[in-house]
């Protein structure tokens, strides 16, 4: 298996805004999201927060 592209927040966000907008029902935005990349998005995101909070131990 190919690895993914990264996340790409622009294409993403359009995909949460079509859920808002009620263009695309919650089940395929989830499977979108999914498969774009928001996971990894979180992590990288997240990442940080979660290396500064195991810092200050």
């Amino acid at each position: 298996m190919e690895p993914r592209p990264p996340a790409d927040p622009s294409k993403l966000l359009s995909q949460w805004m079509a859920w808002e907008k009620g263009e695309e029902t919650p089940g395929r935005v989830m499977a979108n999201l999914k498969t774009s990349g928001m996971r990894e998005l979180l992590e990288a995101l997240a990442a940080p927060r979660t290396e500064a909070a195991g810092a200050g131990r």
